[in-house]
């Protein structure tokens, strides 16, 4: 029996592939997630099972694809624009948390030594061409 999905994408988290699958319903295409109860109950078998299948039917495929490739693999400002990195310009810019600075580490260790879930963060943006790391507020 032929199938009549084509596969799209493939993410190691249900939480990603809700995503996308939300942006791909506004747009009137009807999604379908393969293995998502089994990797939301066990998240180490992802990478075993080949992790969330997000699949639409095969008349929509070409235009999820070019939904899905309209959507940045990047970091955005609130304005929706793409971060642009200071030192090079390159717009491969993401974000990352970090436990420098004493603030940081003291909530760190609190909420290891407690299993409570971290009351602050420090967030930086590292740009993936030169690997500069910056804030937006300096």
């Amino acid at each position: 029996m032929k199938e009549t999905f084509s596969k799209i994408a493939v993410f190691q988290y249900s939480s990603e592939a809700q995503i996308i699958k939300s942006r791909l319903e506004a747009e009137g295409i009807e999604v379908f997630l393969y293995d998502q109860f089994t990797v939301d109950t066990d998240p180490l078998v992802s990478n075993a099972i080949g992790g969330v299948k997000l699949k639409v039917w095969q008349e929509d495929e070409s235009k999820a694809l070019e939904i899905l490739s309209s959507i940045s693999d990047y970091s955005l400002d609130e304005n929706g624009q793409e971060i642009e990195c200071p030192v090079c310009g390159s717009l491969k810019v993401e974000l990352f948390t970090n436990v420098r600075g004493i603030k940081s580490m003291f909530f760190f260790l609190f909420s290891f030594l407690t299993a409570a879930l971290p009351i602050y963060t420090r967030y930086e943006y590292r740009c993936e061409t030169c690997k500069h790391k910056f804030n937006l507020n300096e």
